[in-house]
């Protein structure tokens, strides 16, 4: 049975350029997020650190503020990991017809010879 032709290549290829770009997005803004969140687990173990040679009721009050500040911080990574992969399933939804044929292509596996 011969195939159809799309009637418009051009938009097959620019849906698969969209899913490819929404990609690479994920994974730069996913890269930013690791960065980020190294950097503050660093800077807070740092005051943490300098913060716990204090002693009494100083030493809890700040104990408690970074702890706080701890959790906001995994809360806020943890939202922007879901609004990342939000963002790339709003893509996918509305190129379905490349992420199918991606997904049925990962499904059957390499080709045989």
């Amino acid at each position: 049975m011969p195939t159809r032709k799309p009637k418009h290549p051009e938009l097959a290829q620019a849906v698969s350029s969209v899913k490819e770009a929404a990609q690479h997005v994920r994974n730069a803004v996913q890269d930013k997020i690791d960065e980020a969140r190294g950097a503050a687990t660093a800077e807070l173990a740092k005051v943490k650190a300098t913060a716990l040679k204090t002693t009494g009721a100083a030493q809890e009050k700040v104990e408690v503020a970074l702890n706080r500040a701890e959790d906001r911080l995994h809360r806020l990574i943890a939202k922007a990991q879901k609004t990342l992969d939000s963002a790339v399933r709003q893509a996918e939804k509305r190129y379905p017809s490349s992420a199918a044929k991606k997904s049925a292509a990962k499904k059957s596996g390499p080709a045989k010879k």
